[in-house]
């Protein structure tokens, strides 16, 4: 399928779920190019619960972000029980001319939703030319280091900085071993997940899927990762007047009330740091990596996954095209 029949076929399911043209094309982008780029845990196999949270309210697919200006480079997003990716457009749209004049720009969300893939977001402020930062918090799937009882998220962090005559840099990554969403995706594909991943929820480890989502993550470079988590924590949800990720409903059902979580975007303009020889400093870092064989710089594989994809179309799975049989 191309990526425009893809889109289509999305934008169709959502609003026949309660969800507005205007943001179900929002959704329908995120969730697409997260497929594309090799993302497929934060792709069309998100479009089930999406869809089934719409029609029951637990997201309000026909919210509309309000932004408010808190100082002179703050903009303080409602995303109003709705879907994320309409506030995040709202930052996209916004950020860039703040941090112009002021020199850096920050975006507070709450009463937000799943942030997907967050390295397509700080990646759009990088073809802007400008350096971003992002952090989001999760529904509770992760222990504090030595504990047993999930407090916080898989709390992901996105950075993204420019580079002159080719893609950005772009790193995205969650403070768990590997993102929940890859957990979701074995369980609704009926595999096994390797060992080192999850724990069951008598904190011992597991290969069973259904075990691991009943369960806690492991963290990303144990007693560190957790650490970083709660980090996110304070910085998406303690700053933002989000709820916090052990107050926060499952993306991954329909129950309970929205999750409400929050997300932080950063933007630097690096000409108001490092004056206008900053790209080229940025440039000889990244051809430096990539002169050692054998390396990759960050976010080159999704790039190149992306222009494949919009040149070829994309093969769809047999079991996410039943899951879109909705």
């Amino acid at each position: 399928m191309t990526i425009g029949d893809i889109e289509t076929l999305v934008v169709s399911i959502l609003i026949r779920n309660r969800v507005s043209e205007e943001n179900a094309l929002s959704v329908a982008k995120a969730l697409v190019a997260a497929e594309a780029a090799g993302q497929p845990g934060h792709g069309l196999r998100r479009v089930p619960a999406y869809s089934a949270q719409a029609l029951a309210r637990k997201v309000d697919g026909e919210a509309m972000s309000v932004a408010m200006a808190t100082a002179e480079a703050v903009r303080r997003i409602d995303a109003g029980y709705g879907f994320a990716y309409p506030a995040f457009d709202m930052a996209v749209e916004l950020l860039p001319s703040i941090a112009s004049r002021t020199g850096i720009a920050l975006a507070a969300i709450h009463r937000s939703h799943h942030a997907g893939v967050m390295g397509l977001t700080v990646e759009r402020f990088a073809e802007r030319g400008l350096v971003a930062l992002m952090v989001a918090n999760a529904p509770a799937a992760m222990a504090p280091w030595g504990g047993r009882h999930a407090v916080y998220g898989t709390n992901p962090i996105a950075f993204a900085a420019p580079l002159e005559g080719t893609d950005p840099i772009v790193i995205d990554l969650a403070m768990s071993k590997v993102a929940r969403g890859k957990i979701m995706a074995a369980r609704q594909s009926g595999r096994a997940i390797p060992e080192g991943w999850a724990l069951d929820a008598n904190g011992d480890p597991t290969t069973d899927a259904d075990a691991a989502m009943a369960g806690t993550m492991i963290p990303l470079g144990d007693a560190k990762g957790a650490a970083l988590a709660l980090m996110v924590e304070i910085l998406a949800a303690g700053i933002t007047g989000a709820n916090y990720a052990f107050e926060a409903s499952s993306l991954f059902d329909d129950q309970g009330p929205p999750p409400e979580l929050g997300q932080t975007i950063i933007v630097i303009d690096p000409r108001a740091t490092g004056g206008s020889g900053v790209a080229a400093r940025l440039s000889l870092l990244a051809e430096t990596i990539a002169r050692d064989p054998g390396t990759r710089l960050p976010g080159k594989r999704g790039a190149n996954a992306r222009r494949k994809a919009l040149a070829e179309g994309l093969v769809i799975d047999e079991d996410v095209m039943r899951l879109l049989s909705i």
